[in-house]
């Protein structure tokens, strides 16, 4: 089951990218990050930093969140998602908000 702090496009891409067990871990850290490592940032976009540039790899994704931990600017930096236009490089990678794609 999916936390509901997870956005359903990001659940979605979780779980068709990622086997079972690997998704089930990347849901699970994805619900329990701190607020330090959300930096105040809006929560899909920090989780999907997290996971887009994985590649649906488990020991890609524990690498990003190293850096998350370290420091989010980087992160967002390194998923491309760290400038204005965020929210439209998560439409076309996730699909559009609210929508079934």
């Amino acid at each position: 089951m999916r936390p509901v702090d997870i956005s359903p496009r990001l659940a979605r891409w979780i779980t068709r990218e990622l086997v079972a067990a690997d998704a089930e871990h990347v849901l699970r850290e994805l619900g329990d990050l701190s607020d330090s490592v959300l930096g105040g940032q809006d929560r899909e976009r920090i989780q999907a930093a997290l996971v887009i540039r994985s590649g649906g790899e488990r020991a890609r994704f524990d690498g990003m969140l190293r850096l998350a931990r370290e420091d989010w600017r980087d992160l967002l930096v390194a998923a491309d998602l760290g400038h204005g236009d965020w929210r439209n490089v998560l439409d076309d990678v996730l699909g559009p908000a609210g929508g079934s794609a």
